[in-house]
C-alpha cells in the first residue's frame, strides 16, 4: 500500500481514538449513565393504589458516576432532589466498586490517548519497529479492546476496561444502586425501583469498544500482518529447510 494511503489510515485511526478519549472524559462527568423509575411503595400500599393511581407515587432519577438528580412522589406532590456520591452517599453505596469504576475509566482514557499518540506518530514520524511501529499499534489496540473483554488469568491488565462495564452493571443491578439512592435519608417512605435503563454516557463508552476493534482492522488494512502471524512464504521456507535436513 502506498505510504500516502497508510498515513490517511493511521490518521483516521488516531482521530477515532482521540474521539473515544474525549467521549469517555465527557461521559465521566455527566449524570447520564442511568435513568430509573422509582415507586413509593409505602404510599401506594397505604391507599391500595393500582392502575393509573400509581402515577401519583411514581418518581424518576438519573445519575452518573459523580452526581445526579431526581423527583420523589408519594401522593403529596413532586419533591425534587439532587445528590452527589462524594461525600453524600459514601455510607449508602458500595464505595470500593464505585471507586474502581472511576479508576478503570481513567486508565482507559490514558491508554486511549497513548494509542492516539502512537497512531499519529506512525502517520507523520519515523516509528521504531518494536514499540512505535505496527507491533506497538496492535498492542495498544489489543489492550483497548481487551479492556472490554472478560478477563482471564493472563489478561489481568487488559481486564480493567471490561471491569468498568461489569462493575457498574453489578453496582446498579446486583447492589440495587437506584434504590439505595432513592431511600437515602428517607425514614418514612420506602422506594422500590420499577425500571432502569442505560443512557447516553454509558453507550458512548460502549461504542468505544467497537472503535478499538475498527482500529485493529485499519492497521491490518494498512498492510501490516497481525502479530505472531506467519506468512505462507515463511512457512514454505521452513518446510523446505526441514526437508533438507
Amino acid at each position: 500500500m502506498p505510504s500516502q494511503q497508510k498515513k490517511i489510515i493511521f490518521c483516521m485511526a488516531g482521530v477515532l481514538s482521540f474521539a473515544c478519549a474525549l467521549g469517555v472524559v465527557t461521559a465521566l462527568g455527566t449524570p447520564l449513565w442511568i435513568k430509573a423509575t422509582i415507586l413509593c411503595k409505602t404510599g401506594a400500599l397505604l391507599v391500595n393504589a393500582s392502575g393509573q393511581e400509581l402515577d401519583k407515587f411514581m418518581g424518576e432519577m438519573q445519575y452518573g458516576l459523580f452526581h445526579g438528580e431526581g423527583v420523589r412522589q408519594c401522593g403529596l406532590g413532586a419533591r425534587p432532589f439532587r445528590f452527589s456520591f462524594f461525600p453524600d452517599l459514601l455510607k449508602a453505596i458500595p464505595v470500593s466498586i464505585h471507586v474502581n469504576v472511576i479508576l478503570f475509566s481513567a486508565i482507559l482514557i490514558v491508554l486511549t490517548m497513548v494509542g492516539t499518540a502512537f497512531f499519529m506518530y506512525n502517520a507523520f514520524g519515523k516509528p521504531f519497529e518494536t514499540l512505535h511501529g505496527p507491533l506497538g499499534l496492535y498492542l495498544l489496540s489489543f489492550i483497548s479492546v481487551a479492556l472490554w473483554l472478560p478477563a482471564t488469568s493472563h489478561q489481568a491488565q487488559g481486564s480493567c476496561g471490561c471491569l468498568v462495564m461489569i462493575l457498574f452493571a453489578s453496582e446498579v443491578k446486583i447492589h440495587h444502586l437506584s434504590e439505595k439512592i432513592a431511600n437515602y435519608k428517607e425514614g418514612t417512605y420506602v422506594y422500590k425501583t420499577q425500571s432502569e435503563k442505560y443512557t447516553t454516557s454509558f453507550w458512548v463508552v460502549f461504542i468505544c469498544f467497537f472503535v478499538h476493534f475498527l482500529n485493529g482492522l485499519l492497521i491490518r488494512l494498512a498492510g501490516f500482518q497481525f502479530p505472531f502471524a506467519k506468512s505462507k512464504d515463511t512457512e514454505t521456507t521452513n518446510v523446505a529447510a526441514d526437508l533438507m535436513y
